[in-house]
This record gives structure tokens, sequence and C-alpha cells, in this order.
């Protein structure tokens, strides 16, 4: 590990020199042998491969076989409806993923184009991709770094690293720690990451990985070596692909055994068989399904939310694990002043006035190098905050420099810890200023300046002055200490007069604490997960209600202490994890998921994409998120906020609740075409509906109220359940009971239908109604078309009227508001019109095989078709019954 060595060990090991760097043949030599200093690109998809993987599902399959057999059948009509079907749905999921996975064209965007190096000496400027090991590398602010790097020279160095760690805050660096053991990314002030960026001070650095063994390309390997799993909707509908392709195959064998056994026509029973296995399957579902979820998309627009992944709307729904990156996700990504002490006393900086304390407000004002000015914020964020802090006031520091310009300066060091300015008024008084670390300006204080006069400073005074500093290090509050020195232009930081103190952080986002209890109400658990040091973390934490103790907060040294088994046992007492690496991060999404949980991870920087992958669902910033982060997520925030989490996994509730309505609305619509048509021909009669009947049905009439229960308004106390379990399938929690009593009465409202025209024949012939006598009729060609068209459109009827009672099977139809989906009435009546239209149009009813229906036949089959109301309003009534006793 090159942060455990000195520098010149360093260079020893890679044979090169600090002060001359390598010979350029010696780095074309190592440039052919290592290769060039870029990551590696994984190939991308093609339109065409997109297109096919959308084809690769269980239902797809078998509309196929169907499509196949239809048009061996000479059934061109069928086959060409069922190929329209799947065209629809994979050109609708190819759209919706055809931003092709872009967090390695993202991560090699952020290599740095260009770097300056030590080349025989000379200082040359070469394209970051031709550096090599050894090569001795110059850095000055704004400069991204080209590789990863042990620093060599230092002064004043900072980077800001807060996309690969996490920390809010630019580290400073020094070439002259050498670490006694193994040290997290964060810590290893003398190494500079690829593609982090010098925000200040300058520094020189000996190149010891390159491409993909850096720091960054460790992330891309992680990232291509993510696999895509299932999401729990995609399982259950493959499961229930799998239960249909079964089921039809057994109707397929059963029609064939009661064909044998009746000594019916072979070849009229595998159509009749084709049609029953046609009827098995809702040819629909598919396509429905994909477009509940692209509406979906559109739902989670309006609460700021860019869903990449069409399954992602519906996983989100189920996620019961929300791991959050702390800073700019749970915090403002904005350090705060929260605290200051001065005259003795400790008050809340929202107290605050000028006339306080100028002596104070001044210093911290104007001993500062950012700069808020023209609405732009250019600065450390350390002294932006203290900017703010003067804001509040209303005083700038442009306009304080104005009055007391700055006459000299000694700029801040790592080393020192320390930064001091000095000022001249217009009296020609002078004024030097000096901040730094609390521990080391202490130390060169010989008075203190209480109420506005200066006295000796004693050791009560240094007593009191500790207490403060460490009450705000109880909150986690980043400490800085004011001194000043009058009459002296030198920027001495001796003899100084103690002035106060004020203590930040980066503070949680205000709407953000309300989101992790409603997480908690809803049986979500938050974690958080950053690269910041484990007392701030715990600190915020708390804040927001994340953790309650120190035992639920683990750091990153600790978990390399653990194996994947090890954490996984130990996994769901923690909360709050620390000071951790990429590696880290996948590693904890695996341990919630051994435990069945369906995780949810949102973050913002690099270091977060591996995470964003590994977990069933990838969550990025949108404002602070890095491209890297969006490439690898499935759902974008735009406003980075982390309160839209909870609105987006409510709308995803919604959503999945309304697929499983349509789901449960198709299938039992089905299931009653199944038992009616297998019903009628086991008992020797003719076949109620024709394939063309079935086909128009599922794909229409089914459809259209299908897609209206898909975009039902989500119930208003969705957030008050628990998560459901991952593994529940579609027909949990009465879900089978309610499809196949749904599918009965269908069946029988179908059969009922289809008797009723020959058992008019037959009362009107004064002959008996027998089965035999039915049979009998059903052979008349224009008895047989007339009892079908019968059946035909009570069964298309009766699911429309089915489906206004499926918006809520737990509710009467009077106590709901059918006017907040107005989608369902329009499904219902454009539903309604096209049953008519293939009933009455002359050339529709030659397509169709069906007959004209007088007022009074289309009064009685409605009145037949809306018995599901009557049934819905039983079922509701019993169970309120049930829930009463």
């Amino acid at each position: 590990m090159y942060y455990q060595k000195k520098v010149k060990d360093v260079c020893s090991q890679l044979n090169s020199s600090e002060q001359n760097g390598l010979t350029q043949e010696e780095a074309k030599k190592r440039l052919e042998q290592d290769g060039p200093n870029t990551l590696v690109e994984k190939k991308s998809k093609t339109k065409l491969q997109m297109f096919l993987s959308q084809l690769q599902d269980t239902m797809i399959y078998i509309l196929f076989a169907a499509a196949a057999i239809s048009i061996m059948l000479d059934e061109v009509t069928d086959a060409i409806i069922i190929l329209i079907v799947v065209l629809l749905n994979a050109i609708i999921g190819m759209v919706q993923e055809s931003k092709a996975e872009a967090a390695l064209e993202a991560l090699k965007n952020l290599s740095s184009p260009s770097a300056m190096v030590k080349r025989g000496g000379k200082i040359v400027e070469i394209p970051a991709s031709e550096l090599v090991k050894g090569d001795i590398v110059v850095l000055e602010a704004g400069r991204i770094i080209p590789a990863d790097l042990r620093l060599t020279q230092t002064v004043n160095l900072k980077i800001e690293e807060s996309a690969l760690t996490g920390e809010s805050v630019p580290v400073d660096k020094s070439a002259e720690y050498v670490a006694e053991g193994d040290t997290g990314i964060g810590d290893q002030i003398n190494m500079a990451f690829s593609s982090t960026s010098v925000s200040y001070g300058r520094g020189e650095g000996i190149v010891v990985y390159t491409g993909m063994d850096t720091e960054i390309g460790k992330i891309a390997t992680m990232i291509s070596e993510a696999t895509e799993e299932l999401t729990p909707l995609q399982k259950r509908l493959n499961d229930l692909g799998k239960v249909l392709g079964i089921v039809a195959i057994v109707i397929v064998a059963a029609m064939f055994g009661i064909a044998v056994l009746q000594g019916r026509d072979m070849v009229e029973m595998l159509i009749t068989a084709i049609s029953l296995a046609v009827a098995a399957i809702p040819e629909g579902l598919t396509a429905v399904v994909t477009i509940v979820l692209a509406l979906g998309v559109t739902r989670m627009v309006r609460v700021n939310t860019i869903v990449r992944k069409l399954p992602a709307v519906e996983t989100l729904g189920a996620v019961s694990i929300v791991c959050s990156d702390k800073t700019g996700t749970l915090t403002q990504n904005k350090m705060t002043v929260l605290k200051v002490y001065f005259d003795g006393i400790s008050k809340d900086v929202k107290e605050l006035s000028y006339d306080d304390n100028k002596v104070f407000n001044n210093g911290f004002i104007l001993c500062n190098d950012a700069s808020t000015a023209n609405n732009s914020r250019i600065g450390d964020p350390t002294e932006l905050a203290l900017l703010d802090m003067g804001s509040l006031m209303n005083v700038t520091r442009e306009g304080l420099e104005g009055q007391m310009p700055r006459i000299n300066e000694l700029s801040f060091d790592s080393a020192r810890k320390l930064m001091t300015t000095v000022h001249k008024d217009n009296n020609n008084n002078v004024m030097s200023y000096t901040k730094g670390a609390m521990d080391i300006l202490l130390k060169r204080c010989s008075r203190i300046l209480i109420n506005g006069e200066t006295i000796k400073i004693t050791e009560n005074h240094i007593n009191e002055i500790t207490t403060a500093a460490g009450e705000m290090a109880k909150q986690a509050l980043r400490v800085l200490a004011l001194g000043i020195k009058e009459n002296d232009d030198s920027a001495s930081e001796e003899d100084l007069t103690f002035v106060g103190l004020v203590g930040m952080i980066d503070p949680p986002r205000p709407e953000a604490k309300n989101s992790v209890l409603e997480f908690k109400n809803a049986g979500i658990k938050t974690i958080m997960i950053t690269g910041d040091h484990k007392d701030t973390a715990l600190a915020i934490a708390k804040e927001l209600g994340i953790a309650d103790s120190e035992s639920q907060c683990i750091t990153g040294n600790e978990l390399n202490e653990m194996s994947q088994e090890e954490l996984n046992k130990i996994v769901n007492n923690l909360r709050v994890f620390a000071r951790v690496s990429p590696e880290h991060k996948v590693m904890i999404v695996k341990a919630f998921k051994s435990h069945g949980s369906i995780v949810s991870m949102t973050g913002d920087g690099v270091n977060d994409a591996p995470s964003l992958k590994a977990a069933d669902i990838g969550v990025a910033m949108g404002i602070t998120g890095t491209d890297v982060a969006k490439g690898a997520a499935d759902m974008v925030l735009t406003d980075d906020n982390f309160s839209t989490i909870e609105k987006a996994v409510a709308e995803g509730r919604g959503i999945y609740q309304n697929i499983k309505k349509t789901v449960l609305f198709l299938l039992s619509s089905n299931f009653g075409e199944v038992i009616s048509m297998f019903t009628a021909i086991a008992a020797g009669l003719a076949s109620p509906l024709q394939s063309i009947h079935i086909l128009w049905i599922n794909l229409i009439t089914d459809s259209l109220p299908g897609l209206a229960l898909g975009v039902d308004p989500k119930d208003s106390d969705i957030m008050d359940a628990k998560p459901r379990d991952p593994k529940e399938s579609l027909f949990a929690n009465g879900g089978l009971i309610f499809t196949v009593y749904n599918g009965f009465m269908i069946a029988a409202l179908t059969l009922g239908a289809f008797i009723w025209s020959p058992v008019q024949h037959l009362t009107a012939a004064g002959q008996s109604v027998t089965l035999e006598g039915i049979k009998l009729m059903l052979q008349d060609p224009d008895i047989l078309m007339h009892a079908q068209t019968y059946a035909f459109t009570t069964l298309g009827v009766s699911q429309l009227f089915h489906a206004i009672g499926m918006r809520n099977y737990n509710k009467s139809l009077f106590k709901m508001n059918h006017l907040e989906n107005k989608s369902m009435l329009l499904a219902f009546a454009v539903g309604l019109l096209l049953q008519i239209a293939v009933t009455e149009i002359p050339f529709l009813t030659v397509v169709f095989e069906t007959v004209r229906l007088s007022l009074k036949e289309w009064f009685n089959l409605i009145l037949i078709a809306m018995i599901p109301l009557l049934s819905h309003e039983i079922v509701v009534g019993f169970k309120k019954i049930i829930r009463n006793k």
C-alpha cells in the first residue's frame, strides 16, 4: 500500500526520480507494457438488441406459439392481432430503456483530458491517457487529478473528494504523512485519486495506479460486473406465464381426450382446443402491464422523479430498506454555522446581530478568501459558511473590505492550521485577524476580548472556551476559533487576543426528518451510508431519527475486519455506516438483501455508482448527482430532495396495487372464458365463443378497462401499510379465491346467455327444454350464430361492469368517487360502443360472424351483464359483517 510508504521508497519501488520524473523512452516503454490510462468501456446494446430483449418473456413465448398455430390453422386474423400486441409491448419497453447504460461512458468523461508531468527534468503537458506508473504529476488549483498519485510535495493542498468519498469538505493533503496500517480512502491524506479535483494550493505526486487499477477504475469494474436482477413483479409475471403455459397444455390435452370419448371430428376439436388455450392466456396482459408502468412513469414525473427503467416504478413500491448517502441527500451539502461563542456565552447563530460583537463578526468575514458576490459561490465550503453567517446580518466581505481593505496576509497552511489577514480602516487603524483550529490558536493567545475589554487570559477562561468547544463537538460541529492583534501589520500569529468560536456542520434537510418518520410508520428502515466521520454521521442520524445510539453505528475500518457473512448476521441492528468505501457500500446492500429485503440505494457521487447498481433500485440525485451515478441508477430525483423518495415510494405502491387489480381483473375474466367454453364442450354443446371473439375481448374489451384500472388514484392510506413480502404472490390475500369466484360468475352468465337463444326456440316450438334439445338446436348455423352473439356480448359487457367494481373490492360502489377515475368511465363507454359495433355494423358482423340484436335483446343482455356489480356489493357487505364480528 503506497500510502504506508515514504516518498523516497515509492520512487525507488517505481524506479523514478522525484526531481526529473521518467525519461520519454522509459515512459513509452511502460505505456506499451501497461496500456493507456483510460477506462475500459462496456459495449452498449444496439437498438435491435434492446428490442429483442423485450421479447424474452414466458408470456411472449406463449403468444408466439399461439400466433404460429393460428397461422397453421389458417386463422391469419388471429395471428395478426396477437403479433401486433407483441410488437406494441416490445416497442414501449425499448423506448423506455433506449437510454443505454451510460455509467462507464460518464466515468470516462470524468477523466482529465491532459496532465502536467516531469519528463527528463522538464515540465510538459501530455494527454492524460499517456500517463504511466512512475510519472511525476504537477498539481495546481482547478486541475483534475489524472491518475492515482502518492503525493510527493504539498503546499496548502486541498482536494475535493466528495464525489468519491462522500465527505462534504475538501481534504487537506500532506506528502509527509505515512499511514501505520490499513486506512480508508477518506483518511489517506498522502494520496490523490483519479477524477477528483484540486480546490486549493499546489503539489506534486507520483503515479502509482492508472486506468482500471485506480479507485475510479475499481468502481467502473464493479459497475460493469453488476448483474441485472428481475424485479418482484417481473418474477411474478414470469411465474404466472409458466402457470398459464401449463394450463394451456392441459386444456389442449383434455380437449383431445373429450374428442376421443365423444367421437368428435379431430380437426374441429384441435381448433376448439387452440381457442381454449388462447382463452386461458390474457393476450393483452403483457402490453397492459407495460403501458400501466409507462403511465406510472408519467405519474412519477409529477413527484420530481425520472424513471429510467420501467420495472423500477413497481420495485420502489416494495422497498423495505432505504440506504441513503448523507452528504447532499439527507443533508444540504452546504456547510452552515449553527453555534457561536464569544463574551463567555454560547448562542444560536440566528440570535446573532452585527452590533453584538463587531470584532467577532468582522474577523470571521474578513479573514476569508471565499466570495458570494454576483450570485456566485466561490471558495472553500467552510469559508462560504462564514460569509453566509454574515449575510444573516446583511454584511458582506466585499462591503467590509471597502471600509477595511486587506494590506497583508498569511495564507492558510495545513501544517499551521491557521490563516491571517491584516486590514487598515480609514483612520489608519490596523487590525490583524487570525482564524483556525481552536487548540492551535488558543496556545498563541495571551489575552481575551470580553464585552469589548481586552484582559489577560486565565486558566478559567481556557476551561470555559474548551468546554464551549466540547459542547459544539458533541453536536458534531466543526469548530473554528478567531484571534486578533491590533496595530501590527506583520501578520504575526503570536501573542494574540482570543475573540470567539463558531461551530458549523452540513445540516440535515428540514423535510428529511419527517420523511424518515413516514418511512418508519410505513415499516421502511432508513439507513445512512457515508464517507464522513463517525461523530458527524451519528449526530445527523440522531437528529433525523435514523439512529438512537452509538451501537447502531459502524465504521469502514470495522467492516474491513468482517466477512460478508459476518456482516449479514448483524446488519439488521445497524443504522449508520461511516467512513466507508465504494466496496463497503456494495457489501452493505448485499447484507440487507440477504435477509430478503428489497433495498433502495440513494446517492449522487461516483462512489455511489456500484451500490446503486447492486441495489434492487438505485436512486440518483438529478442536480448534484454525477453522470456516473445517474447512469447507474434506475431513477433520478430532479430536486435532490430526500422527501421526494417518500412520495415516489407511495406512487410505486399505488402503481403495484393497480397492476395487481389489473392482473386479477384480466385473469378472472379469462378464467370465465375458459370455464364457459370447457363446460359447454364437456357437455357436448358447440363452442359458445369463436377464437376471434376471445381475442377481441382479451385485447380490446378487457384491455381498455384494464388500462383504466392501471391509472386509478392511489389510496390515501397507502403508506400506513407495511412493505409487502417480495415473495408475495399476485394471488395473495384472497386474490386466488377472488379470481376463481368471479371467473365462475362470468362463466355462468356467458353460458346462460349462450343457451338462452336455443331455449327460446325450444319454448317457441312447444318442445321441452333438455340438454339434447339444446344440442340439436345449436346444430342450426343461424341459431348457433345467434347464441354465440349473445354469449360474446354478455361476456364483453359483463367484464366492463366487473372492472368498475375492481377499482376497490373492499369498498361499496356507492362509496367510491367514480369521477376521480374518468379513464374508467371513458373505457366503459368506448368498450360498450365497440361491442355494439361488432354486432351492428354490417362489415364487422361478417368478420366476427355475429348477428344484429334488437333493443330489447340489448336491454336484457345488459341487465344480465350488470350482475357482477350486484355480486360486488354482496361480497363487500359480507366482508363488513365478518370484520365487525
